[in-house]
């Protein structure tokens, strides 16, 4: 039976989380998701596991009808709670370590508090650390970091049925409790502040174009209200990837400041940062004497620049708090939340001041 078959067969089902323990009509089960993937009700056991090696392309249909389906494991007798939550970290090298360090001070504070410990779960495919997380029991709940649309990590977590919470911007999975960042009023806010500045010619350096479709789909919004308030004020508008590499940073600076260039830069990587205002300064652009520049970055980032930059600080420390207190309440039997988007703020600081040509034509 096709998917899509099963899907409408099934279009009265209730979320599993949702059932009492022994099931209940138009619950989704292994046999559904076997059916619906073409595969044996074995294979669908030994991807939720993850006990057997399954070929990549089996995997990824079996954590596709798991997601469309929405299979949840149904839980049997409470266990004894481990006092854990554990908290999965993106791959390395995917990383903002200013936003994360905040984020698990914050999140470690919260369940502190709430009489949990934290365990980090790393790994380099996102999902082996969490199978054994989750088999064997180690963690009460599941703290997803930088989670996406199609994120692997997401079937394993429907699969586990235990309370999770996804920090990022995922889809609306059922069952599962997410922690968004509203990027788009930062975008506008941006192009307004330095509009009203006498700014004519702003560059976006947008994080590097090799980032996940997932981290790039997220920091869209920003971009979309960037270019729409640039062409609401009549400002000139380009951005471009910056990776956060010196001889990357340099050149891509040079081109773009060549012959005039852009009066004010927004810097949306804080990994990058640093390297940007370095560039400039070996440059003799002076910052904002030349080239205003507003950075998105946490606010541990922005303490640590030469001058307070004006930036979007990303509220990680709140994030962190907040997927805890998400978690916990799941455990203590409230339902899975409805999705909770934190919008950053923009704090005005020393990196940013009138245009050259606002000053000459005063």
């Amino acid at each position: 039976m096709s998917l899509e078959k099963v899907l409408t067969k099934m279009t009265n089902f209730r979320d599993v989380a949702d059932e009492p323990s022994g099931g209940g009509r138009g619950a989704v089960t292994i046999t559904d998701v076997a059916n619906a993937a073409g595969v044996s009700a074995s294979t669908v056991s030994y991807v939720i596991t993850g006990k057997r090696t399954i070929s990549p392309a089996t995997r990824r249909r079996v954590e596709e009808t798991i997601r469309a389906l929405g299979y949840r494991r149904r839980g049997g007798s409470p266990s004894p709670r481990a006092g854990v939550l554990a908290v999965a970290v993106p791959p390395l090298g995917d990383r903002q370590l200013g936003m994360e360090m905040e984020f698990f001070s914050a999140a470690a504070g919260a369940a502190r508090e709430l009489g949990y410990d934290l365990l980090l779960v790393t790994d380099d495919d996102g999902t082996s650390g969490l199978h054994r997380v989750t088999s064997a029991a180690l963690a009460d709940a599941v703290i997803v970091l930088d989670a996406g649309d199609d994120d692997p990590r997401v079937p394993v977590l429907l699969a586990s049925g235990r309370p999770a919470v996804l920090v990022g911007a995922p889809a609306q999975y059922r069952g599962l409790a997410s922690v968004t960042l509203d990027f788009a009023p930062a975008g506008r806010a941006c192009l307004t502040h330095l509009a009203g500045l006498g700014h004519r010619s702003v560059a976006h350096l947008g994080p590097s174009a090799t980032l996940p479709g997932h981290r790039l789909r997220y920091l869209k919004g920003f971009a979309e209200s960037f270019r729409a308030a640039a062409g609401e004020r009549g400002v000139k508008a380009v951005s471009r990837p910056c990776a956060p590499a010196a001889e990357d940073v340099a050149r891509g600076l040079d081109e773009l400041l060549a012959d005039g260039g852009p009066t004010a830069l927004v810097v949306h990587d804080e990994a990058a940062l640093p390297l940007v205002m370095g560039t400039l300064r070996h440059r003799g652009r002076r910052v904002p004497g030349d080239v205003s520049v507003v950075a998105v970055c946490s606010d541990t980032v922005a303490g640590q620049q030469r001058i307070r930059p004006t930036a979007v600080v990303v509220p990680a420390a709140e994030l962190g708090a907040l997927a805890v207190r998400r978690a916990v309440g799941q455990l203590d039997g409230g339902p899975a939340a409805e999705p909770a988007a934190v919008v950053p703020a923009f704090v005005t600081g020393e990196s940013t001041a009138a245009a050259r040509t606002a000053l000459s034509e005063a």
